[in-house]
């Protein structure tokens, strides 16, 4: 009822306060050909044929004409999982005015033009962008051009190659006593020309294949069960000795199954073998084949006359990893402004009693975000920035991983490389920060984050 009595109001005023740029009313001069920018005008700058319509309390008919914007990007080579703002610069159309609100006759207020439009992403992601722009200008008078305007926002790469942005419709809202508002659209769907482009690049993805021993030494010529895991189900792999950097000839041929566990049995007659490793492919690489384990040849000498021997066996352990704590609690974010929900993950212990010159690498893996409704928040969004320390008398260094997404293709979180002699206690943290979208519903989102020790 108040909002009708207000629209009466309007409208006994209209025939004093109409101020409405004519036909064809500019933000700024007018391209010099659909499609193409005119003389002067800045790299991405793009003119295309637009339909306007003023809001109906107007009386005023719709508006045919050129718009001309620019869409730019604050990364132009982003990764995928990276949030990415964008800004839509409109600086002509053919929008007509709706000055009936004014209460001073022929302007326009201040402060009262709101845009909102939309980007249209094409190419390796398609999509659209909501971007919006504050509510600042100056004074218009009847007969001067509408100020530019200009509306940003983000969107998250999803998926690498060449993805390309086009200006979309847009609305110019005015409110000083009526919220009114021209709606432009495109005069076609492909109407409007990419203004910007951008290439994203893929995330390097996590080796997560590993082995393990049934036993860490034995007599030459002893069978050894390796169980590996993390390979490529139905895979070929090769499970072999090792020798510092180089292969025994100790080798067996293996089978992924489909889940990628390999298991076989490995006959140990090389006296050189100190290591286990196994691989896709014709040959081990970093990125296609497990860390080493640590085996020992193990062979008695015969006793000498006159004396007794005397053996002490160091009984290697095991690498494994604990944490303190199950649950990370990130910060709120304010609806509609989005922005980074920081946090940081409980406290991971690992501890290498293997004993042998195999490092480790812990990894970690998140799931997408789950909110109300089934509202979703990507899990490329979360980033961490890692950090890790050796305890004292550690043979082995800790180095942190990268700071950056983790997502559902994992990161490194630390690791410790191989070495004569590797092992050692390691305190590894990370602080975390999770890019939540503007106006995502409130309530809260829960992931899993799973961390792999291999």
């Amino acid at each position: 009822m108040r909002r009708g009595a207000r629209s009466r109001r309007w409208s006994a005023a209209v025939g004093m306060a109409v101020l409405a740029a004519a036909t064809g009313g500019v933000l700024s001069p007018p391209a010099a050909a659909e499609g193409e920018p005119p003389p002067g005008q800045l790299p991405g700058q793009v003119t295309f044929p637009t339909h306007c319509l003023p809001p109906q309390e107007a009386g005023l008919p719709p508006a045919e004409g050129p718009s001309t914007a620019r869409i730019t990007v604050d990364d132009p080579a982003p990764r995928v999982g990276d949030t990415v703002t964008v800004t839509y610069r409109l600086t002509a159309t053919p929008a007509v005015a709706p000055l009936v609100q004014s209460v001073v006759a022929g302007e326009l207020p201040a402060d009262v033009l709101t845009p909102t439009g939309r980007i249209l992403l094409a190419g390796a992601q398609s999509g659209e962008v909501t971007v919006v722009g504050a509510e600042r200008s100056g004074p218009v008078r009847e007969g001067e051009p509408l100020p530019a305007v200009t509306m940003t926002g983000t969107f998250t790469v999803t998926a690498p190659g060449e993805i390309t942005l086009a200006p979309g419709g847009y609305t110019l809202h005015t409110s000083p006593l009526l919220d009114l508002d021209t709606v432009c659209t495109p005069a076609a769907p492909s109407a409007a020309p990419v203004s910007e482009r951008l290439t994203a690049t893929p995330l390097p993805t996590a080796n997560l294949r590993s082995v393990s021993l049934a036993a860490a030494h034995g007599a030459p010529g002893a069978e050894v069960e390796v169980t590996g895991a993390g390979f490529v189900p139905g895979a070929a792999v090769t499970v072999a000795g090792r020798a510092g950097a180089a292969e025994t000839a100790d080798r067996v041929a293996a089978t992924a199954d489909g889940l990628g566990v390999v298991r076989a049995a490995l006959p140990v007659r090389d006296r050189t073998t100190t290591a286990v490793v196994a691989y896709e492919g014709p040959a081990w690489s970093a990125g296609h084949g497990s860390g080493p384990a640590a085996y020992t040849v193990t062979e008695a000498a015969p006793p000498q006359p006159g004396t007794q021997k005397v053996t002490a066996t160091v009984e290697p352990g095991a690498l494994a990893m604990t944490q303190n704590g199950e649950e990370i609690a990130l910060g709120a974010v304010p609806y509609g402004e989005g922005g980074a929900a920081p946090g940081r993950i409980a406290t991971v212990t690992v501890k290498d009693a293997r004993g042998g010159p195999a490092g480790w690498s812990l990894t970690g893996k998140v799931s997408d975000f789950t909110g109300p409704g089934g509202v979703r928040i990507p899990g490329a969004a979360l980033s961490w920035t890692p950090s890790c320390a050796a305890a004292a008398g550690s043979p082995s260094p800790c180095t942190p991983g990268s700071a950056g997404t983790v997502g559902p293709d994992g990161a490194v979180l630390a690791s410790a490389p191989d070495a004569p002699l590797a092992g050692g206690t390691f305190t590894v943290d990370a602080t975390v920060a999770l890019q939540v979208p503007p106006y995502t519903p409130p309530g809260a989102y829960a992931a899993v984050l799973t961390l792999t020790l291999s």
